[in-house]
């Protein structure tokens, strides 16, 4: 025991050596504790606490920072866990705030991006993390020197975030070669990269005007600079995306751009309304190739994809696919190149709300946006409602539900047509 604990307490040490380039003072994380026992202990705090007790000594703020939590808990072999990152409304304005499915009850602000005073209404970007580092990408916006006349133009701005620095602030990186809004967008394997794919310009009241773009380029995060890589087959904006683990020939990895819409038509020779895929493209993240997938199902069937999350096995690579349809998840088959039905949601939503779907730690979450009843404070004890974000929670292992309830810091019910979303892993 005496020796699996020294084991244990030197590769702590040595984490923290490496993180502050100087000797790990001589006191331990929890006296009377092994270093090793005390460190899973700190790791498996939520993130509130673990935020707040970071100021206890100098060893828990290198141990508690983002950049040496990763890699231990790895090191210790623990559950891998994420933090949903939730960007309300235009990021400029309004503060994304991170939460802790461990304490739903606890949200974390993040500063705001730079606002620009020739811009307003950011809207359809893209937000997404890779490693410590979480990054907003392009969108649609208006030009405040036009107001109230106009349509949004197609943004190209790319932000970045560092997470293990103790304060943080956004880091603007050199724009992406092509404006573009409603992209499909991921993280590809080798880490540092992000792949860009479609897009356009969409109006958040009137989305079948816009523009679209069949352009694709990636970002190089060592070399600091966007490259072009092929084209899609065809024009596609409002699309998702992901790369998948072994799906082409030969196990080559790729990135998926599903659904969205690649034409617009007429209803009565008058009323725009879009034309949407029922297909899918994937690239070969070696050949560099496009190659086409087929209608993923039938006419009638459903007239759009759904929200779409990905489920990823320890190693990070997407093996499981989903989409909410209504109140219904389905799961993607890709022998087949079919949606086969999953489970029902717990609580109906209505069809008139918009929902948000996130998976995380393992799990699927469906968020609404809804007022609940609380029991104000005070003599007379009535109730009032309160502005609450309800997760259904799904998980495909156990095929079981759980619902909580937790009330984010905003001010208006949240639109998930426009809001957006990503998991943070720390």
């Amino acid at each position: 025991m005496a020796s699996s604990s020294s084991s244990g307490a030197g590769r702590v040490a040595g984490t923290l050596a490496l993180r502050s380039g100087s000797a790990v003072p001589a006191a331990s994380l929890i006296p009377g504790l092994p270093d090793d026992v005390a460190a899973v202990i700190l790791c498996l705090l939520t993130f509130p606490d673990q935020s707040r007790l970071r100021a206890t000594s100098r060893a828990w703020r290198l141990l508690l920072s983002a950049a040496s939590l990763l890699p231990l808990r790895r090191s210790l072999r623990l559950p891998r866990r994420h933090l949903l990152c939730l960007f309300p409304t235009d990021p400029s304005l309004a503060s994304p705030i991170l939460l802790d499915p461990a304490a739903p009850t606890a949200w974390w602000p993040l500063p705001p991006l730079p606002c620009s005073p020739q811009l307003y209404g950011l809207a359809n970007f893209a937000a997404l993390s890779v490693g410590r580092h979480l990054y907003v990408l392009g969108g649609s916006c208006f030009d405040a020197r036009s107001y109230p006349i106009g349509h949004p133009s197609p943004s190209a701005a790319a932000y970045r975030l560092d997470l293990a620095h103790s304060r943080h602030y956004w880091e603007r990186l050199p724009d992406m070669q092509i404006p573009r809004g409603s992209f499909a967008c991921a993280p590809a394997p080798s880490g540092g990269v992000v792949i860009v794919a479609g897009g356009g310009s969409r109006h958040p009241t009137f989305p079948s005007n816009g523009s679209r773009t069949d352009s694709t380029e990636w970002y190089d995060a060592t070399a600091r600079t966007w490259r072009g890589a092929a084209s899609m087959p065809r024009h596609r904006a409002g699309c998702v995306g992901f790369v998948a683990h072994g799906a082409g020939d030969g196990g080559e990895d790729e990135f998926w751009v599903m659904g969205g819409y690649d034409g617009y038509t007429t209803l009565g020779g008058v009323v725009p309304t879009d034309v949407y895929c029922r297909n899918a493209v994937a690239l070969g993240l070696w050949s560099g190739n496009w190659r086409e997938i087929g209608d993923m199902w039938e006419e009638g069937e459903r007239r759009r994809l759904g929200p779409v999350a990905t489920l990823s096995a320890d190693d990070g690579m997407i093996t499981e696919v989903f989409m909410l349809d209504g109140n219904d998840i389905f799961r993607y088959a890709f022998a087949t190149n079919r949606w086969l039905r999953e489970a029902t949601t717990r609580r109906r939503i209505p069809n008139t709300e918009s929902c948000g779907f996130v998976s995380m730690n393992g799990e699927l979450y469906v968020l609404r946006s809804a007022k609940v009843p609380v029991e104000a404070s005070g003599p007379w004890r009535q109730l009032k409602k309160k502005l609450a974000l309800e997760f259904q929670v799904y998980n495909p292992g156990t095929k079981k539900w759980r619902v909580l309830t937790t009330h984010p810091p905003v001010d208006a019910p949240i639109d998930f047509r426009t809001a957006a979303l990503c998991t943070v892993e720390l």
